[in-house]
């Protein structure tokens, strides 16, 4: 896959590009279905398949009061979008003076005279150029005039919703991890390094690892059925508690804990992917360590079962 960044990257040498244009956050259900077309466009025309993406996010330099918490780096993004089948992918540097553009202005330096479009697909409800001045209609009527094909997909709908990021974020902030699932199409993850925590977990007989993340979004706190994934791409099961530890009360703001099954490896300052199944329960304060210790056995028979009846 070939990452191109606007407008550092003067040249893009993509052969008759089929391009995705959205933000893609989460690329979910939704986004997949303008990915699989953009796919299926782009090998009947013998081109490139391509998705164009924005950094950072434009509410950040539009509106930063009331930006939202994203649901993956600009990295996983673009990882995404290239195990999704993407050749290329285009990423826009957004500053404040690139929101001034009208929308034709983007459409002719950027999606002609930088990447030489023969096709773009949006979601139905995409907008662009200044003050969100530009939508479908004035795509397709540029398209005409500067010699590219454009075209939508209609919202997706995943049994009684229609599948966005906004709502994605809103059931991730809720906790309610397994409906987000459903409409991401794959569990919602995050990625991090372990640090060194304080070692009550191995103390109890029960180790965890501690997760540092960049990522915006965590879930609240409680305790998670989980997967994680190292650097070794094996998917193993897990138990994760996200909060302030309320038994032993000795931090001020929460941390992600999680205990793989059987697994007992130095994972300090490694990568994984913490991947969030279902939620088990709130996050509580115990009268003392046994019970705590209880409590966890309890959460991880609960885990267990739960993993005996899918797939991981």
């Amino acid at each position: 896959m070939n990452v191109a960044y606007y407008p550092d990257d003067a040249v893009v040498k993509w052969n008759q590009p089929v391009l995705a244009l959205g933000n893609f956050d989460g690329l979910h259900r939704g986004h997949m279905k303008i990915i699989d077309r953009v796919r299926r466009r782009a090998g009947e025309r013998a081109g490139t398949p391509a998705a164009m993406t924005f950094d950072p996010h434009p509410p950040r330099v539009v509106r930063p009061d009331k930006a939202p918490a994203l649901l993956m780096t600009k990295d996983q993004r673009i990882e995404a979008l290239g195990r999704s089948g993407m050749q290329g992918v285009a990423v826009v540097r957004f500053t404040h003076e690139m929101s001034q553009w009208e929308p034709e202005a983007f459409v002719r330096a950027v999606l002609v005279e930088w990447l030489h479009v023969v096709e773009v697909w949006v979601g139905a409800n995409f907008l662009f150029g200044h003050e969100r001045a530009g939508n479908y209609s004035v795509l397709r009527s540029l398209g005409a005039r500067y010699g590219f094909r454009a075209e939508k997909i209609d919202p997706v709908r995943y049994k009684d919703f229609v599948v966005s990021s906004t709502r994605i974020r809103r059931l991730i902030a809720e906790g309610r991890v397994d409906e987000a699932g459903a409409l991401l199409g794959h569990h919602y993850f995050i990625d991090g390094v372990v640090v060194r925590g304080a070692g009550r977990g191995r103390g109890i007989g029960v180790p965890t690892a501690n997760l540092q993340s960049a990522n915006d979004l965590a879930p609240p706190p409680g305790v998670y059925a989980t997967t994680v994934t190292i650097d070794d791409g094996v998917v193993r099961p897990a138990v994760t508690n996200i909060g302030l530890r309320p038994t032993f009360g000795d931090v001020d703001a929460p941390v992600v804990e999680t205990h793989i099954f059987d697994f007992d490896r130095d994972l300090y300052d490694r990568s994984l992917r913490l991947s969030f199944v279902q939620r088990l329960r709130d996050e509580r304060a115990f009268p003392d360590v046994d019970a705590l210790r209880a409590q966890i056995d309890a959460d991880c028979r609960s885990a267990r079962r739960l993993f005996s009846r899918i797939s991981l």
